[in-house]
C-alpha cells in the first residue's frame, strides 16, 4: 500500500499550476533500491513519501523543461494531458514543485522535536559511515548475532550471580576517578550506540542523514537520523536499523559484565564494581529504549515492523477521539480503524512523557536549583511549554467533539465537569511530603544539610528523619534520626553528602544545617537524608516539588 512516511507540516490552497512545472529543489525522486521495493519521494532532508511508478517518472518529468502535454507524451498511454494536470496538482499541495512563495528548507544544526527534544546536528556521517561497509558485510550474519546474544545473556547471567556485590555497587558511593571513568565510557558507548544504527542502514545502502547531540527531555544524549531507512524494501531491515543501538549496549553490558566476574576472581574489588555499574546502567539503557511510547528504538522498531507510519501520532489521535467520545458523544473516524489496540497505545503514549520529564526533573533538579535565576527561567520556560501543550491538547479535544458532532451544551457542561474534577483532586488529594537533603557526622552527633533552595521552613522539632547512603543508582538505609531543633546553623558541608561521591571530603560547599538527634551513629559519616514534613495536596506537592525551589 502508499504509505505516506513524512507529513508536510500544512497543506495551503495551490497556486495555478506553471506551464512548465518543476519540482522543488530539495525534492529528489528515489529509484527502488531493488525488485520490488517502493518508489520515494524526499522532500527536505528527513521527510520521505512513497508513491507508485507512475508518478515516480511524473515527478522526474517536472524538470521545467517539459509542459503537461510534453509529460503525457513521454509517459505514453494512459496517461492524458488532464491525468498529468492532476498529478501536478496533487504534488503542488504536497509542496513537491517549486513556486515564489515556498522557501527551501536549508539543513539547519539545530531543530526542535515536539515534545520536548532538542538537537544539534555535528556532522553529516553518509560518506564516512560508507566506509565501513566491508565490516558491516563481514559481521552483518546469524553467527555473529548468536555471539552477541551469547554474551548479552552471559551478561546478565554474571550479574545475577553477583546479585549481592552488584547491589551493593548501586547503592554505595563510588570515588571521583570511577564516575569519572562510568561517565566517559557511558557516553562512549552511547556514541557506540547511534554509530550502530547509521552502520546498519549504510550496510542495506541508505545514507544517515545527521549525527549530533540533543536534549532528550531535558538529558543530554547523542542521536543518529536513520530516515533514509524508509527508502529500503523491507521492514525487517528497517526493524534492525532501529534495534542496532539497542543490541550495541547489551553487548557492552555483557562484555563488562563478563569483565566484572574476572575481576571479582582476581580480587579487584573496585574494579569488579564499576563494571558492574556500567553493565547495569547499559542493560537499563536498553531496556528504556525499548520502551515503545516515547520515539526511541522501541518505537521505531514496533513502528517499522507494522509499517505503519505515524504510529504514535495517529494512535494519540484515537486515544483523544476515543476520550472525547466517552465525556462529548458524537461519530468519530478512527485513524488506525484497522489497529484494535491503537487507542490504548495512544493513552500510554500521551501520558508516558510526563512521567519522562518528572524522571529528568528528578535528575536534573539540583543542578537547576544551583543555577539561581538561570535555573528558574529554564524551569519556567519548560513548565509554560508543557502548560501550552496541555493547553493545545485541550483544545484538540475541543476539535475533535465539535467535528464530530456533539451539542454544544454537552461540551460546556462536561468541560465545566471536568475542571471541577480536576480542582478537586489537586486540592482534595494529599501526598507524604519530604524535604531532601545530606547529613553529616561533626562531633559526635549528626546534622541535617541542606542548600539554600532546600524548603527549611517546613521541617519541624521531632520530625522523623531517614538516612541513607548516597549511591549512584539505589541507596541503603542506614538508620533513622529525628530533629533536635529547627534553628539552622551556617556551616560547610563536605560535597559527598549530596553526591554519589566518596574521597572528596576535602571539598566542601557552604551549607545551612539543623541538629539531628539518634539513638545510634550510622557507619557512614556522610549521606542522603530526608526529612518527614506531614502532607501536602497535589497542587502544593507539584508546587513544592518542582517549582518553589527555584523561588526561595
Amino acid at each position: 500500500m502508499k504509505l505516506t512516511l513524512n507529513r508536510p507540516e500544512a497543506v495551503k490552497t495551490p497556486l495555478p499550476l506553471p506551464e512548465r512545472p518543476r519540482l522543488a529543489p530539495d525534492v529528489k525522486v528515489h529509484a527502488p533500491v531493488e525488485d520490488g521495493a517502493p518508489w520515494i519521494v524526499q522532500f527536505g532532508a528527513q521527510r520521505y513519501l512513497r508513491v507508485g511508478a507512475g508518478m515516480a517518472r511524473l515527478l522526474s518529468l517536472a524538470d521545467g523543461a517539459h509542459t503537461a502535454h510534453d509529460i503525457a507524451g513521454e509517459l505514453g498511454r494512459p496517461w492524458t494531458p488532464e491525468l498529468v494536470n492532476q498529478g501536478l496538482l496533487r504534488a503542488q499541495k504536497t509542496e513537491l514543485l517549486q513556486d515564489t512563495e515556498r522557501k527551501t528548507r536549508k539543513p539547519r544544526r539545530w531543530a526542535f522535536v515536539p515534545p520536548l527534544t532538542v538537537q544539534f546536528t555535528v556532522v553529516r556521517p553518509e560518506h564516512v559511515l560508507g566506509r565501513f561497509r566491508p565490516l558491516m558485510a563481514r559481521l552483518a550474519n546469524r553467527g555473529w548475532a548468536v555471539a552477541l546474544a551469547v554474551v548479552a545473556a552471559a551478561g546478565l547471567l554474571c550479574v545475577l550471580a553477583q546479585g549481592s556485590a552488584a547491589k551493593s555497587a548501586l547503592e554505595s558511593p563510588i570515588s571521583i576517578e570511577a564516575l569519572l571513568a562510568l561517565m566517559v565510557v557511558t557516553y562512549l558507548g552511547t556514541v557506540l550506540h547511534e554509530l550502530a544504527h547509521g552502520m546498519v542502514l549504510s550496510h542495506y545502502g541508505g545514507a544517515p542523514s545527521r549525527m549530533g547531540v540533543m536534549l532528550f527531555y531535558l538529558t543530554p544524549a547523542f542521536f543518529c537520523d536513520v530516515s533514509d531507512g524508509w527508502r529500503l524494501p523491507r521492514s525487517t531491515q528497517r526493524v534492525r536499523i532501529a534495534l542496532a543501538g539497542i543490541t550495541t549496549q547489551a553487548a557492552i553490558g555483557g562484555v563488562a559484565a563478563i569483565a566484572s566476574a574476572v575481576a571479582a576472581a582476581e580480587g579487584y574489588d573496585g574494579l569488579r564494581d564499576l563494571l558492574l555499574l556500567l553493565a547495569v546502567t547499559n542493560y537499563a539503557s536498553g531496556v528504556f529504549n525499548a520502551v515503545p511510547f516515547v520515539k526511541l528504538d522501541g518505537y521505531l522498531a514496533l513502528m517499522s515492523h507494522l509499517d505503519i507510519s505515524h504510529l504514535r501520532d495517529r494512535s494519540m489521535t484515537d486515544a483523544r477521539r476515543l476520550f472525547a467520545k466517552v465525556l462529548f458523544g458524537g461519530r468519530y473516524e478512527r485513524a488506525l480503524p484497522d489497529v484494535g489496540w491503537a487507542p490504548l497505545f495512544g493513552f500510554a503514549c500521551i501520558l508516558f512523557p510526563l512521567y519522562v520529564v518528572s524522571m529528568a526533573f528528578t535528575v536534573w533538579g539540583q543542578v537547576l536549583e544551583d543555577m539561581g535565576m538561570v535555573g528558574a527561567a529554564i524551569v519556567s520556560v519548560v513548565v509554560g511549554y508543557l502548560l501550552l501543550r496541555l493547553y493545545g491538547g485541550a483544545l484538540k479535544l475541543g476539535a475533535e467533539a465539535r467535528t464530530a458532532g456533539a451539542s454544544r451544551l454537552r461540551r460546556i457542561t462536561v468541560s465545566t465537569a471536568a475542571l471541577g474534577a480536576l480542582a478537586a483532586v489537586m486540592l482534595g488529594v494529599t501526598l507524604p511530603y519530604t524535604v531532601s537533603g545530606g547529613f553529616v557526622e561533626q562531633h559526635g552527633r549528626l546534622v541535617f544539610v541542606s542548600t539554600g533552595a532546600t524548603d527549611q521552613a517546613a521541617i519541624e522539632r521531632g520530625a522523623t528523619v531517614r538516612l541513607e547512603s548516597g549511591g549512584v543508582l539505589l541507596h541503603r538505609q542506614l538508620g533513622e534520626a529525628t530533629v533536635a531543633s529547627v534553628e539552622p546553623v551556617d556551616l560547610s558541608a563536605p560535597l559527598a553528602a549530596f553526591v554519589p561521591v566518596k574521597g572528596i571530603d576535602s571539598v566542601r560547599i557552604p551549607a545551612s544545617g539543623i541538629v539531628l538527634d539518634s539513638d545510634r551513629l550510622p557507619a557512614d559519616t556522610t549521606g542522603l537524608a530526608s526529612v518527614e514534613a506531614g502532607r501536602r495536596t497535589l497542587a502544593g506537592w507539584l508546587y513544592q516539588k518542582y517549582l518553589a525551589p527555584f523561588w526561595r
